[in-house]
């Protein structure tokens, strides 16, 4: 099976160049993908780029990772409805190194290897360019009309927010990076979402009008949910990679949450499993779902990819602790098992407020569970609140020392699978 073959029954093809499977086939072909560094981590969205790039030097070819310093400042207009703020040069080199750290896990950098991953900046090209010879030797080579007719750029023209000069220019930015990388590094394929393929379908103008070359492009359907809510977002915000912003066992646990429908298609997106794993695994889901075996087996293998065996055993045995018994009371759970379960938010609490009396609206906001009272209070009318694994529906329950745990925590669970640990001081 070729690597667009593979890639087409994953599901992360939406558009591909006439040739560009030709071109794979013939040569040990130079592909890459731009990251924004528009934070200092990736999150689960850049997942899908970065397993592209895996499943290319897998199969030969050589990835260039490219870590937009130059197009951070400058800022993308696909997908978005109105300008964004624009990040200072000082930000954007604190982010570059998060990202940069974060991809060198995922791909092979030996350099002793001919399809060796690479990784580029590039601000190191354009910080040279002055903006009249940008002008004069790139922007002569594409026309206005050509660059008005992109979707990005209508949308953005005929909504309220109109669009700026510095965004309009940004498919010429980006432009520009494919043709360096042709000429400099010899890099003939971009790759990146499907709401990219106008700003690749430029750079490939640009090397055929400016260069007298011929490049290619392929992109992959952005990821969606079944039910129509964002991908890779939940009540405490994006999903990312670096375990300091969403642990390894949050991480798991959005995965292993996934409904069936979305589990059948992103383990096949989001896992290295043949095409024979994956159906038996759907196989057995089907005649039976209980188990979640498929959302097991998904949440198993990323957790595995991103943040090691280690990390992913972690995170099964806080998912065990928390609910693989929910009738066993919370008073089970001996101190070790509150302190080193993964993933759990943990906050502290002066004893002294539950000397004096406390109820549970209060408690909870204070505690940072809720932003306000308000909330807690709703929450609870709704049934979504429990202490120590004990639902709560009385809004003026007392919150006092005969709730604590080990004479000094308290354990609350949010919603189906957000746990609190708060610590009594």
């Amino acid at each position: 099976m070729s690597l667009i073959e593979e890639l087409r029954w994953r599901g992360m093809v939406q558009d591909i160049m006439p040739g560009t499977e030709e071109q794979l086939s013939k040569e040990l072909t130079t592909a890459y993908i731009g990251f924004d560094p528009t934070a200092d981590s990736l999150h689960i969205g850049s997942l899908v780029p970065i397993l592209l790039l895996v499943h290319l030097q897998r199969a030969g070819h050589k990835p260039v990772a490219l870590v937009g310093g130059a197009t951070g400042m400058v800022g993308d207009p696909s997908g978005k409805s109105e300008e964004r703020n624009l990040l200072s040069e000082e930000i954007l080199r604190y982010n570059q190194e998060g990202v940069r750290k974060q991809l060198m896990q995922f791909l092979d950098f030996d350099k002793s290897k001919a399809n060796c991953a690479e990784m580029v900046n590039n601000y190191d090209w354009f910080r040279e360019l002055s903006f009249l010879n940008f002008i004069r030797d790139v922007g002569k080579h594409i026309t206005v009309n050509y660059m008005m007719a992109k979707d990005s750029v209508k949308k953005r023209i005929e909504g309220d927010s109109g669009m700026s000069f510095t965004e309009f220019t940004y498919q010429l930015v980006q432009g520009y990076d494919f043709y360096w990388l042709y000429t400099n590094r010899n890099c003939k394929l971009q790759m990146g979402g499907s709401d990219q393929w106008g700003n690749i379908v430029t750079g490939t103008e640009i090397i055929r009008r400016k260069g007298g070359g011929e490049a290619f492009a392929f992109t992959c359907p952005l990821i969606t949910k079944a039910d129509g809510g964002k991908f890779g977002k939940t009540e405490q915000g994006n999903i990312w990679l670096d375990p300091k912003r969403t642990s390894p066992y949050q991480f798991y646990q959005f995965w292993l949450n996934a409904s069936d429908e979305d589990a059948e298609k992103w383990i096949r997106i989001f896992t290295f499993l043949s095409f024979d794993e994956i159906e038996s695994i759907s196989n057995l889901h089907q005649a039976d779902p209980s188990p979640r075996l498929l959302q097991r087996r998904l949440a198993e293998e990323i957790t595995a990819f991103v943040h090691g065996q280690e990390e992913l055993g972690k995170a099964i045995e806080t998912t065990k602790k928390l609910f693989a018994n929910q009738n066993a009371s919370a008073e089970s759970l001996s101190i070790e098992d509150l302190e080193e379960m993964e993933g759990v938010i943990k906050s502290d609490f002066a004893k002294v407020k539950l000397n004096s009396g406390i109820d549970i609206v209060s408690f909870l906001a204070e505690a940072n569970i809720f932003p306000s009272k308000g909330e807690a209070r709703k929450t609870i009318q709704g049934g979504g609140i429990s202490i120590n694994r004990k639902k709560v529906s009385d809004v003026q329950m007392p919150i006092d020392n005969s709730l604590l745990l080990h004479d000094k925590y308290i354990l609350v669970q949010k919603g189906r699978k957000n746990y609190y640990l708060v610590k009594l001081v």
